[in-house]
């Protein structure tokens, strides 16, 4: 693994049992790959009524987004300077149900499409054993710093 959940949790503002990511398998400038085990877990924090729904996956996939923005960032990720905000998901396509009763452990992938320093635009999917689970387009926007405007 290239990078471990603790790095995650160093680098995103995700916390405790709310980093939904174990690690980073690959990335670079446009792309990365994390895995997850989480789904699985009882205490899952988003899961309602016993069960985590395929929806949630939309998180897993903002999480490696995050992750990726704070990897290209690099220590502005780590100052705080670099904050983004999930503003919408796009064209979802959730081909289960559900995810808790998923065996295998989840792959979100994500793929920068066009961006500037105040928002970028990303595809992402959430697959598992060679299937994918959920896929969609998602709007990422960075917060504005009052004292230089960007």
């Amino acid at each position: 693994m290239l990078l471990n959940r603790q790095w995650i949790e160093d680098h995103i503002p995700h916390q405790g049992r709310m980093c939904l990511l174990d690690g980073v398998l690959e990335w670079d400038a446009t792309r990365i790959r994390c895995r997850s085990a989480s789904h699985r877990a009882a205490d899952n924090p988003l899961r309602a009524y016993g069960r985590l729904g395929a929806a949630c996956g939309v998180e897993y996939a903002a999480q490696a987004m995050a992750v990726h923005g704070a990897l290209i960032a690099g220590p502005a990720a780590v100052s705080g300077a670099f904050t983004g905000y999930l503003a919408s998901v796009r064209n979802v396509v959730l081909s289960v149900m559900r995810l808790d009763d998923v065996e295998t452990d989840l792959l979100a992938d994500a793929a920068r499409i066009t961006g500037d320093e105040r928002s970028v635009l990303y595809e992402f999917s959430i697959s598992s054993a060679g299937t994918t689970l959920l896929s969609g387009r998602a709007s990422v926007v960075f917060r504005v710093s009052p004292r230089t405007g960007t």
